[in-house]
């Protein structure tokens, strides 16, 4: 539909998780190839606590290109590859381009340039950061664009945000969140964050 509707460069997200589809990795990029899709293949991420996240499930970015080129023949970094995105871009030898997203054993936090806005208007600077900005209120309150835009490129200038970092630094991996800290606040999951 939204190759129809003239939508092109669309990109298909998947979350790789050992054991359960770490074995269609190459059925997804023919997949996307016949249909002028681009796949960003990614380490699946412990944002929340709620899924239950452990690191024996995650797929490393080097294990995911190795079973590519395994079946499909060596890949090379794309030359046409945004350097401030966050998907490692490759491409094979037959022109199908795929990205990886390395953020949890290869963070790029310092270098991020993502935010996130939830459907009732908290910003979020981190897709680990605890709290968020509430900007629906002050758009609510007839704040003037320049206002608003000032506001949040004041939040992205102080954040200090290094969530993926940190957390592949701890020694121990433990939820983010707790159940009644998910329960008291569903923004604490990354889906309820756009991520």
């Amino acid at each position: 539909a939204a190759h129809a509707a003239g939508f092109t460069g669309t990109k298909l997200n998947t979350v790789v998780l050992r054991d359960v589809n770490d074995d269609e990795l190459v059925e997804l990029l023919a997949f996307a190839r016949e249909r002028a899709l681009e796949v960003r293949f990614i380490e699946y991420m412990d944002v929340g606590g709620a899924t239950g996240w452990s690191a024996r499930t995650v797929v490393p970015r080097a294990e995911i290109r190795a079973r590519i080129e395994a079946e499909l023949g060596p890949s090379e970094p794309d030359p046409e590859g945004d350097p401030h995105a966050p998907a490692e871009r490759f491409v094979l030898a037959d022109g199908t381009r795929f990205g990886i997203i390395a953020s949890t054993t290869a963070p790029f936090c310092s270098a991020c340039d993502r935010a996130r806005l939830t459907a009732d208007g908290l910003f979020y600077t981190c897709l680990y950061a605890p709290i968020g900005t509430d900007l629906r209120s002050a758009l609510r309150a007839g704040a003037a664009h320049d206002e608003l835009a000032a506001r949040i490129l004041g939040l992205w200038r102080e954040r200090t945000d290094r969530g993926a970092e940190e957390r592949l630094a701890l020694a121990e991996h433990r939820r983010p969140a707790e159940s009644d800290a998910l329960r008291s606040d569903p923004h604490l999951e990354m889906h309820t964050r756009g991520g």
